[in-house]
């Protein structure tokens, strides 16, 4: 196997065997959807379904930026606090610093998929799926402005429009040109982590700054990179649904509280907020 790919597979390990980085689908959707007060026959269609043309997409883009926003904070402190030792005693903490990066990029990624209509990424035991490690990859691939990534989510979503799915089935990404696109994607990855490692390295080796300047990137990286997975999950399946992009969904009488608590109140940043996404962990 590539020493690339090698790279990635060891992070993607990690990550995926922390305790909390599986969602449950049903548990996710039903408890965020209940909180705008829809009716639980809307819900239960919804989970099975999937919730594009069913919850109007008002309701869909508060809940995926709501995530993120929880998502980013809470990233970007574990940053801010590994980064704060400085000097020589930093070496120990950059590996943590990139699992639990990773960790919430696992975690929100699945949230905002499910979001917008992508099957369970478990098994009906709640285990990670075959399929799961080549999906995490095509979403870190996607928020890292991966081209092939892109090609993998365009392809998926037009396959999951034509048909309901409540679990990612085992051979979706080992069909014809997606897997060799999910192992370029893994390959290119493992490439930016060996930037990523010697940047968040250098940032941290000043006690205290050092630690603001790695919750700082961390702060931009991650919201920039989820902002960039939630707009294409969102544009690929809507396109497979058929459904066009002024349209919130074919049922407005819902009674629906759109101004529930949205906990994400960091200001939007823009793509000249970050000077590369691939150099920022």
């Amino acid at each position: 196997m590539d020493k690339k790919i090698q790279i990635w597979n060891k992070v993607l390990s990690a990550a995926m065997s922390m305790p909390g980085v599986k969602v449950n689908r049903s548990q996710y959707l039903r408890e965020q959807l209940a909180t705008y007060r829809i009716d639980n026959d809307k819900i239960e269609a919804a989970i099975e379904q999937g919730p594009i043309g069913l919850i109007p997409m008002e309701v869909l883009d508060k809940l995926a930026k709501s995530s993120i926003g929880y998502h980013t904070r809470m990233a970007t402190g574990v940053s801010t606090a590994l980064g704060m030792p400085g000097g020589l005693a930093v070496l120990g903490t950059i590996p943590s610093d990139i699992a639990q990066f990773y960790f919430h990029v696992f975690v929100v990624s699945q949230k905002v998929a499910y979001i917008y209509g992508y099957p369970d990424l478990c098994d009906e035991k709640g285990n990670f799926s075959d399929s799961a490690a080549d999906m995490l990859t095509v979403f870190v691939g996607v928020m890292s402005g991966v081209a092939a990534a892109n090609k993998v989510i365009q392809e998926l979503s037009e396959q999951f429009g034509k048909m309901v799915m409540k679990r990612l089935p085992q051979y979706a990404l080992t069909q014809g040109v997606i897997f060799p696109l999910v192992r370029q994607v893994a390959k290119w990855i493992g490439v930016s982590l060996t930037k990523q490692s010697f940047s968040r390295g250098v940032a941290k080796f000043v006690p205290i700054v050092g630690g603001s300047v790695s919750g700082v990137l961390t702060f931009f990286t991650f919201r920039h990179q989820s902002k960039k997975l939630k707009n294409k999950l969102k544009e690929s399946m809507m396109l497979a649904y058929n459904i066009q992009h002024n349209v919130t969904s074919p049922d407005t009488t819902l009674n629906i509280d759109i101004n529930a608590p949205d906990i994400n109140d960091a200001e939007e940043v823009t793509d000249e907020d970050i000077t590369s996404t691939t150099s920022s962990l």
